[in-house]
């Protein structure tokens, strides 16, 4: 997945931005946006990691192709669909899309969604719960290694998901406690699949944009 990001604020900010992006509280000064390039019918896991003031999917995705679909997961998938008549999300627009959540997304033509809104600053916390496979992303939009980078707490035998046409599973090794075949590398924009097997269910972050 090919992903433009700029966040707009201090002139400091331009250049540690695309690798350094991470948790929530002084983002007052902190704004910009996240592109994400989706192909024609192709599903795709997106992020929302930018915080506005309504994290809807009516709110955030307002103006996306007739008979788009989004999907969210919670121990089963719930479907919502853009309207072709009324041109609203059915069967509402209620639904989230706050940082650190996740969604499958398909469309029927091509798009790229943007996303505007406050890089999300301080210390910052996305559960993690146990024994669950959740569907998250990095709360704040930085891209990098999973653990290395974005600081996810890895223990033995948890398991990671991302999507390109089909899943690619990622496991972290309960002998070597090292991620297998590879660390995973997390675009901005990008959700995935994980399941916690150990007992850190806090996926903490902290981080200040100076």
């Amino acid at each position: 997945m090919r992903t433009k990001t700029l966040i707009v604020a201090a002139a400091a900010l331009a250049a540690g931005l695309a690798s350094t992006m991470a948790q929530a509280v002084y983002s007052q000064n902190v704004v910009g946006y996240v592109n994400i390039p989706v192909p024609a019918n192709t599903k795709v896991l997106i992020a929302n990691q930018l915080n506005t003031t309504n994290n809807t999917i009516g709110s955030l995705l307002p103006n996306v192709a007739p008979n788009s679909q989004l999907f969210k997961f919670n121990n089963g998938y719930t479907a919502y669909g853009f309207d072709e008549l009324d041109l609203v999300w059915t069967p509402d627009g209620n639904a989230t899309m706050n940082p650190g959540e996740g969604a499958f997304f398909i469309t029927p033509q091509a798009t790229t969604l943007t996303f505007v809104g406050e890089v999300r600053q301080g210390s910052l916390t996305n559960t993690l719960p146990t024994g669950v496979k959740v569907l998250r992303s990095s709360i704040v939009p930085q891209a990098g290694l999973i653990s290395t980078t974005l600081g996810l707490p890895a223990e033995a035998n948890d398991q990671l998901f991302t999507f390109n046409g089909g899943f690619t599973a990622y496991g972290f090794d309960e002998l070597d406690l090292v991620w297998s075949p590879s660390e995973p590398n997390i675009a901005v924009g990008q959700a995935f699949f994980y399941t916690k097997a150990g007992t850190q269910n806090n996926w903490v972050r902290n981080f200040t944009v100076n």
